[in-house]
């Protein structure tokens, strides 16, 4: 809950960054509008609630949690009723972590105010914080449902639909409001991830890259770019994770998108020491050790290669990648019979994949089969003039 005299904080989507801070962006329950239910709740009563009910409201404002909350309570035992401290009281236990305690709180005031949209805001904020999705969507929509045009209920409402599965459902609800808000950028954020997750993806990259700019942040750039590396845009994927890791190269899984974004760049050297801190900070990284290994291969750093091959073959066996730089590593330190077993394996799963049979037609003739290699020759030939005539990116 936001009180006179504390600076305003914006909104900030709720996984963007600490809890604490998001709570305290979107709680508006202000403290003009508790004195106004609080005179209209207290009128005609004794003044010992009264005044403990002052005393709590001071104590939070001066941050002494702990004596508000004890306040609160002690209000509470005399007047049970009394929205203005059940509210309060579920703000300041939300702002020291007591969060089940907070939500019966906030359950109890909308018990008696069943209408009141700030109310669910907190509630919903609450259920986030514990992780509880589907509850905390439910309030963000009954917070929606009291005020439509509140964009900051918007945007952690869309959040939450994007995250819960129902992406078209936060798009249709943020799309009429995006000419009011072009220059909000948690709004943006919100409704780029939403088109990200329902299938737009190039529209949702360019408006949370429109967020990161005006934001600086590492978690926007880093959707951003691991949005446009999906869709093969490598030089801006890029740039967006670089910037991420310029930010903040501690995201989970930040080192690796941008040495993969590197690496398919065409900048191999780059990419290694990105694929190396993201090992650092993961052994078991899968697509780490896998480039990682790849690009030693490349460099023939054969000892060294080896090591992080076999890790992501031991991490996912069953990855044709995997497998792939595998075979090859053998078949370049001369095990050409290990080499075409592999080989042999993945063009049984995959016939269509040009790379492997390439390979092979190379080994067979080293492995003294002519008559295999002369038909994986025509195999190669055929795929060849297949890939030509669909041309590039069919």
């Amino acid at each position: 809950m936001v009180f006179i005299g504390q600076p305003h904080k914006p909104s900030i989507i709720a996984h963007w960054v600490a809890p604490f801070q998001a709570i305290l962006g979107a709680m508006r329950v202000g403290l003009l509008s508790l004195v106004l239910l609080l005179s209209g709740t207290l009128h005609g009563q004794n003044t010992s609630p009264d005044q403990l009910l002052n005393r709590a409201i001071e104590e939070q404002q001066k941050g002494d949690f702990a004596a508000a909350i004890r306040d609160y309570r002690a209000v509470l035992a005399l007047r049970p009723d009394t929205l203005a401290a059940r509210v309060n009281l579920g703000a300041a236990l939300a702002h020291t972590g007591q969060l089940d305690g907070a939500i019966a709180q906030y359950q109890a005031a909308l018990r008696l105010a069943p209408q009141l949209g700030s109310v669910h805001l907190d509630l919903g904020l609450a259920w986030s914080r514990k992780g509880d999705l589907p509850h905390a969507l439910e309030q963000f929509e009954a917070a929606h449902r009291a005020d439509p045009h509140e964009v900051r209920v918007a945007i952690l409402l869309g959040d939450a639909q994007a995250r819960s599965g129902k992406a078209a459902d936060a798009v249709a609800m943020l799309t009429p409001l995006e000419p009011a808000n072009a220059g909000n950028p948690d709004f943006e954020y919100a409704l780029g991830e939403a088109l990200i997750r329902g299938g737009h993806p190039r529209d949702g990259a360019a408006r949370v890259e429109k967020s990161a700019a005006r934001t600086n942040s590492a978690d926007a750039w880093m959707l951003a770019g691991s949005t446009l590396l999906d869709l093969n845009e490598f030089a801006q994927a890029r740039r967006d994770l670089d910037n991420a890791m310029r930010l903040d190269s501690s995201l989970p899984g930040l080192c690796t998108l941008d040495g993969t974004a590197r690496d398919k760049d065409g900048d191999a050297r780059a990419a290694e020491p990105a694929f190396r801190e993201a090992l650092q900070r993961n052994p078991n990284d899968f697509d780490a050790n896998l480039y990682l290994g790849a690009i030693l291969y490349q460099q023939r750093n054969m000892d060294e290669a080896k090591k992080y091959l076999d890790k992501a073959l031991e991490l996912n066996p069953q990855s044709t990648m995997a497998r792939y730089e595998s075979a090859m590593w053998k078949s370049t330190s001369g095990d050409y019979q290990a080499a075409a077993d592999q080989l042999e394996k993945l063009v049984a799963d995959d016939p269509q994949w040009l790379e492997p049979h390439v390979e092979l037609a190379t080994l067979y003739y080293r492995l003294h089969r002519p008559a295999d290699g002369a038909r994986e020759r025509q195999i190669v030939d055929k795929l060849t003039a297949q890939q030509q005539q669909q041309g590039p990116g069919k």
